[in-house]
């Protein structure tokens, strides 16, 4: 175990030391980001970074443990995680991690989300490392005490008992506007929301799908469907009619409230054998491998106490006819990813899915990324699409994303090629890039020259290499080559199997978290629809940039949101604004942004209902929902969305101009 002392000598540009606690301290962090630095992490045998932190502020607050290689100014590698204010809470960083093996490792209780950003990093390699706050709107009071590296994971993560969640799953330490009093509160509002659930569109001009009857595209086709006029690309509904999707992903109520280690945080919960609340709870089955996760998983669905509490027994039924309806009145024409499936067909309301599972290999190469080349991933790729089988005639299915944020494009400019030679196992892609070497060269001589390598024979790439597009610059575009022939099998595979399956939807792509890397779009052939989740205060840009890459597709935007730090949960998401009212200006210049553009076709708002304000699994606590977590909608956002349907199909026309008024951004509190 080594102790660290915090001294006015570790502190960042910026950063003010209010008052030493012991080898801890009180500081002051700049609003533009501030904190200490820890050269102990760059040499040290130990595994973890431990200590004490609290923020004395009433939001969250998010910090980045950043890796800097020698001689370089952006960190090679990021760790970030987030804290609620307010809370002493115990944190542990392990320097495993590193390895970039994981995106989103294990977080302690009591901390919010982990999230690992960069390249794989090596300790010999780093010259700098430092513990850092993010950017806030102000500066921010933090205190850090008990620093130490210790190769023992720590216990006793919570010295808080501060009760900080009501019964119905709100916070217990604010007040807001349209805060739900009490039960009898709650069951008034979602009974009379029951009865108002019948009154479809209020648009005359959107037909029962909710395309625009004004433009007629095709004769229909009994499914939806992507069409090119006159230079801009449309949606068409099944019969025809042009479509824009609009519409919340995670229509569900399944409960994402984790509970486990924090029940001392919460007013009321349940035994779990509860007769009226124990289905209320479930666990999570794909957590990561038990050396990664020290905790049980175990959710808890405030939402569907709710429910139950206002409509007893038959609580999903109404809750179905309930959220339809709702959504319908205000204008959404979709159900977005992640949606519960039993809303499907049943609620006359267009929907998107993905596909159930995407196809994977025992032995993958980067993170999810699996051996393309091998037998089984065709395979696996056959089984996959046969879950598309059973809704294959829907018509009210607008199509299906592959899958969703890829973890291994995560990392920027990734060449998949080094990751293939770096991984030691003997992988069909390995065995595939060695022949395309060997067809290329012809002998391993004229490999070296070109590459400036000394490789003692076509053996020596069956050894695991690190870096070597980087080390060995030569190599650099063969190894990008071979990646965008992975690349397209990576796509190709399971698109012609999805289209086997099913060969009436669309297949809406990806989901790519961002294009990290231009060769990201190769492929794009095989969809019908190209998808990326876009956050920013316009997709513009993004569709722009794909466009620019070559891409000849419609493109729909997977997720955006726009959070702020007036209500319920005490952190804004990856886009952050100052109000409710400012969460509404945001949502309709961001869709009608998307509608003026010439491949804009749709916009998914992430995610219908508040995440809980003291973390869903993995430890968001975003204020970014339609609807807060007692399931009222915010005023602010309903009349938002309206008047943006309202106009979306003559914005998408070109007969009108989209809204031009701007929100008033906050830099984002998220992890």
């Amino acid at each position: 175990m080594k102790q660290i002392e915090i001294t006015s000598e570790r502190l960042t540009k910026g950063t003010e030391l209010l008052e030493k606690t012991g080898a801890g301290a009180s500081l002051l962090l700049p609003a533009d980001g501030g904190g200490i630095l820890l050269p102990e992490c760059i040499q040290s045998g130990e595994r973890y970074l431990t200590f004490f932190l609290t923020v004395q502020e009433e939001h969250s607050m998010a910090f980045n443990w950043n890796f800097y290689r020698k001689g370089e100014t952006e960190p090679a590698f990021t760790a970030r995680f987030g804290i609620l204010g307010g809370v002493r809470s115990r944190i542990c960083l392990d320097l495993g991690w590193t390895d970039a093996h994981a995106l989103f490792p294990e977080a302690s209780a009591g901390q919010q989300k982990v999230v690992c950003h960069g390249c794989r990093v090596d300790r010999s390699e780093i010259e700098r490392v430092e513990l850092v706050g993010l950017p806030c709107f102000h500066e921010v009071h933090a205190v850090f005490e008990e620093l130490e590296l210790t190769e023992q994971y720590p216990d006793g993560f919570l010295t808080d008992e501060k009760k900080r969640v009501d019964s119905l799953g709100q916070n217990c330490l604010r007040q807001w506007e349209g805060k739900t009093k009490d039960e009898d509160e709650l069951k008034s509002r979602l009974n009379a929301s029951l009865e108002a659930s019948l009154a479809g569109y209020p648009f005359e001009t959107w037909d029962r799908y909710g395309g625009w009857k004004e433009k007629k595209l095709t004769e229909g086709t009994g499914f939806f469907s992507s069409v090119k006029k006159d230079g801009r690309w449309w949606l068409a509904d099944p019969d025809g009619y042009a479509f824009f999707s609009l519409g919340p992903d995670c229509v569900n109520v399944n409960g994402d409230c984790r509970v486990d280690g924090v029940e001392k945080w919460l007013e009321w919960l349940p035994e779990e054998d509860d007769p009226e609340y124990g289905s209320c709870y479930r666990h999570n089955k794909n957590w990561p491998p038990s050396d990664r996760a020290r905790r049980d998983c175990t959710l808890f669905s405030f939402g569907q106490a709710n429910l139950y509490r206002a409509f007893g027994k038959d609580w999903y039924e109404k809750w179905q006819r309930m959220t339809a309806g709702e959504l319908k009145r205000c204008g959404f024409n979709t159900l977005g990813n992640w949606s519960d499936q039993e809303l499907f067909g049943t609620q006359e309301i267009p929907y998107v899915t993905s596909l159930a599972e995407f196809p994977g290999t025992k032995k993958m190469i980067f993170r999810d990324f699996p051996d393309v080349f091998s037998e089984e991933y065709a395979q696996n790729a056959e089984h996959c699409a046969q879950s598309l089988r059973a809704r294959s005639s829907d018509p009210w299915m607008i199509g299906y994303f592959l899958r969703n944020e890829p973890s291994w494009a995560f990392v920027d400019n990734l060449v998949l090629a080094d990751e293939v030679l770096h991984n030691p196992e003997q992988t069909a892609c390995r065995r595939e890039l060695i022949t395309f070497l060997q067809e290329k060269y012809r002998a391993c001589d004229a490999l070296n020259a070109a590459w400036g390598t000394d490789l003692d024979g076509w053996d020596a790439l069956r050894r695991p290499m690190e870096k070597m597009s980087e080390h060995f610059p030569g190599a650099r575009e063969d190894l990008r080559e071979f990646s965008r022939r992975m690349l397209r099998a990576y796509v190709e595979i399971p698109s012609n199997a999805c289209r086997r399956a099913d060969p009436n939807h669309m297949i809406l792509g990806m989901r790519w978290a961002w294009i990290s890397d231009p060769d990201l779009v190769t492929g794009w052939e095989n969809f019908d629809v190209f998808s990326i989740n876009c956050y920013a205060e316009s997709p513009t840009a993004a569709i722009d940039n794909i466009v620019k890459l070559g891409v000849d597709l419609p493109v729909m935007i997977g997720e955006f949101h726009f959070g702020a730090l007036d209500a319920g949960p005490t952190a804004t998401g990856l886009e952050g604004v100052l109000t409710q009212k400012d969460r509404g200006i945001a949502y309709r210049f961001y869709c009608e942004q998307a509608a003026a553009h010439p491949n804009g076709v749709g916009c998914h708002w992430f995610q219908c209902y508040d995440q809980f304000t003291l973390g869903r699994f993995d430890g968001e606590n975003y204020n970014i929902g339609i609807f807060d977590i007692c399931l009222q909608p915010y005023p602010e956002m309903i009349k938002s969305v309206t008047e943006c349907s309202r106009n979306i199909y003559e914005v998408a026309a070109g007969n009108r101009e989209p809204f031009s008024h701007r929100a008033r951004f906050i830099p984002m509190i998220a992890y």
